[in-house]
Order: structure tokens, then C-alpha cells, then sequence
């Protein structure tokens, strides 16, 4: 958001971004000192250190932006109301550091309150948003704002970069995907004198052994590789971006995130034990979620279709019904693997593995299911009428269609 502001930079700016994104990444270092130690405060300590440091340098960041306005958002550099956006940034900026700082003092009394000021740093924002909403409403009186004003106002149809969406989405699933490729080669190299003393010198033979290892490892990149795609074409139909969808967006990049972990339990344990199933049904559910929030970013689109879509992409029209098809396989085809392996357990790796093997075939296939399906509910329920007229530019909002 800040760089959505201050869309231009020069040497300083970059000098205090580069100290900032250097601390951040300092950052996940110091909360596994935090959840490694809890009855030390210097883990604490130490977090809010870096956070503290990390908002007071973006309130300087803030600062000299406003003080050289040929920096700013254009938006903004037309406005009248420069001062008010320059306290209303720096006001929402500098909460961090003060909970910070107080979450730091109470680490050394009393450490649970600690962990409260850190998690009203988080949920802060977007709870003072309907907060302030429901005040207005009980007294009457709204705060005024300049006209526009969409900045650092945490409502869910703040406009976000969509570019930047999409850069830190990518970042993502090339990390994820180098992790699994990291993890196949670190761990399943046999060792060379294993190989001669064991299987007499034949590779081939000592390999098989990590058939299971690999099998894991294809259908986890395969998903990366399809939700990716999935991903992909979802942003390729939308025009733009709100906070509600960054949100949306970071909740599927955290089950992303721990596809990872999925390849590793799907093969960790033996087979037909009750941990080998917890495993697969774990893995079920990173995969489920990762999904189900891409299709909510899809739904939460289609409530302001008109803004947020292109304008081919029509409700009930071919191409909608193909994208929502794409964000719905996912989503329908692990939460059937996770009943399945409920009721047939003793067959839960093979299933598991099935349905790995079956997704692809099915994003192969799913332009012609689709059609197929589309034409059959023609027939079925408007014989006489088209779904949609390819020509015709008129759409019907889905709030409409809803109601």
C-alpha cells in the first residue's frame, strides 16, 4: 500500500526501502526465537525491536514522499488535501510501533499481554473500520474525508496494485516449487557405498526404494504447477484488485506455503497407519484451502462485476462457466479424496494419489465438459434461447442475479 502512495522513488527512498525489506526478512528469524523460547522475553524483545524500526522507517519513508510531492500518487498530488492524507498514512503506520513497544515493556512483566498487543497490531485495521462504521450509525455523525479518499482505509474495496498482487503471487509458488525440488534432491540421494553394499552396485534397484518419495513429489509439484495456472487465469480476468481480494489471495498463498510440508507427510509414515492417513488427510485439506480462496477471490469479483471483470467474462456465459470450473476442481475433487479415504482408509495412498493423477486429465478435458454441460442446460431448460448471445455486450450484474 505505501508503495501505491509513493509510486516514484529516488536514491534515498531506495536506501530506506533496502534497510527495511532487510529487516523484515530478519523478521521470521525473530518469531522463531519468540515460539522456540516463550518463557524468554528476549525473543519478544527482539521482534518488536525489528517491527518498531520497520515502522519508523516507513513513516520516514512517508515524510519525505510528502515532502517532495513530485513523488506521490498522482491522485494525490492534484488533491487539496495533502496534510490530511500525509496524518492519516503516518497515524496508521506508526500503530505498529507503539503496540510494538508496549508489547515489548509487558514481555518483561507480564508475557501473554504481550502476544495481545501483537495480535492487535494484526486485526487493528480491520477492526476499527466497522467500529467506526457502527459509531457513525449509533451517533449520526460520519467523520469526513476528502473526496477519494482510498488509502490506508482497510475498506475491502480499497483498490490494490494488481500487478503487485500478482509479482508476490508468482514469488510464492516459485519459492514452494524450488522448496519440493530442494527436498527431493537433499533427501533422496542414496548414498554410494549404500548402493554397493546393499544393492551391489545397481542404482536402478536402490532408486525403487524411493518410488513412494517420487510419486509424492510429482503429484505436489503437478498441484503447484495447476494452481499456479489456476491462479494465472483468474488474474488474467480480473481488471481490479481490493484489499478483500489481496486478503483472500494471502490466505490461498498460506496453504500454498504448505504444500511443502503435504509432500513431506504423504510419504513420512508407514503404510496403512493411522498416521499415514492423518498425513493424506492433512494434505486434503492444505489443498482444499489453497483452492476454496481462489474461488472466493472469483465470487467476491463477480459482486462488482462491471469493475472488476473483463467484459467478455459475462455470468452464466462460456467463459465464466469455464473459470468457475478451473477454481472449482480442486476444491470438489480433495474434499471427495478426504471422504474417501474415511470411508476406505486401508486404500487412502492409492486414492490419494489417484485423484493426483486424475486433476491433470480433468484441466485437459475441461473446456469440452464444459461446453457439453452448458449445451445440456440449454436443451434442458431454454430449448429455444441461447445461454448468451456472443455479440451481445449486455451483462447482467450478479447481485442481480442473486436477488
Amino acid at each position: 500500500m505505501l508503495f501505491q502512495v509513493i509510486e516514484r522513488i529516488d536514491d534515498f527512498l531506495a536506501l530506506l526501502n533496502l534497510a527495511c525489506m532487510m529487516l523484515i526478512t530478519f523478521l521470521p528469524y525473530t518469531f522463531s526465537l519468540m515460539v522456540t523460547f516463550q518463557q524468554d522475553s528476549f525473543g519478544i524483545l527482539l521482534f518488536c525491536c525489528c517491527a518498531i524500526v520497520i515502522g519508523l522507517i516507513q513513516a520516514v519513508i512517508v515524510v519525505y514522499g510528502f515532502d517532495q510531492p513530485h513523488l506521490l500518487n498522482g491522485q494525490i498530488q492534484i488533491s487539496e488535501n495533502q496534510t490530511f492524507y500525509k496524518y492519516h498514512i503516518l497515524k496508521i503506520i506508526l500503530r505498529v510501533p507503539v503496540f510494538c513497544f508496549l508489547a515489548g515493556i509487558f514481555s518483561f512483566i507480564y508475557s501473554p499481554l504481550s502476544y495481545v498487543f501483537l495480535g492487535v497490531v494484526i486485526f487493528l485495521p480491520y477492526i476499527t473500520h466497522p467500529l467506526k462504521w457502527c459509531w457513525a450509525k449509533a451517533v449520526g455523525h460520519q467523520e469526513e474525508q476528502p473526496n477519494g479518499m482510498m488509502f490506508y482505509s482497510y475498506h475491502p474495496n480499497e483498490p490494490l496494485s494488481k500487478e503487485r498482487i500478482e509479482s508476490f503471487s508468482d514469488g510464492v509458488y516459485a519459492i514452494v516449487a524450488t522448496l519440493l525440488i530442494l527436498d527431493i534432491c537433499e533427501d533422496n540421494v542414496p548414498d554410494p557405498s549404500k548402493v554397493r553394499e546393499e544393492f551391489e552396485g545397481n542404482l536402478i534397484a536402490a532408486l525403487s526404494v524411493y518410488g513412494p518419495e517420487f510419486l509424492a513429489y510429482f503429484g505436489s509439484f503437478v498441484t503447484v504447477g495447476l494452481l499456479w495456472f489456476v491462479h494465472h487465469s483468474l488474474f488474467l480476468h480480473i481488471t481490479k484488485t481490493t484489499r478483500l481480494m489481496g486478503l483472500l489471495n494471502t490466505f490461498s498463498l498460506a496453504f500454498i506455503g504448505g504444500l511443502p510440508l503435504a509432500y513431506q507427510l504423504t510419504h513420512e509414515f508407514p503404510k496403512n497407519s493411522l498416521n499415514e492417513l492423518e498425513a493424506i488427510q492433512i494434505s486434503c485439506v492444505i489443498i482444499f484451502f489453497a483452492g476454496i480462496f481462489q474461488l472466493a477471490i472469483w465470487v467476491t469479483a463477480l459482486f462488482n462485476e462491471k469493475e472488476t471483470l473483463h467484459v467478455y467474462v459475462r455470468y452464466g456465459g462460456k467463459e465464466h462457466a469455464f473459470m468457475f470450473a478451473k477454481l472449482a476442481i480442486y476444491p470438489c475433487v480433495t474434499l471427495t479424496t478426504f471422504f474417501l479415504t474415511c470411508i476406505l482408509r486401508r486404500f487412502s495412498a492409492q486414492i490419494f494419489h489417484l485423484m493426483e493423477i486424475i486433476v491433470p486429465f480433468a484441466f485437459l478435458a475441461l473446456r469440452i465438459v464444459v461446453r457439453v454441460v452448458l449445451a445440456l442446460l440449454k436443451l434442458v431448460f431454454c430449448p429455444s434461447k441461447s445461454v448468451h448471445n456472443a455479440d451481445d455486450d449486455t451483462r447482467l450484474p450478479f447481485n442481480s442475479v442473486l436477488s
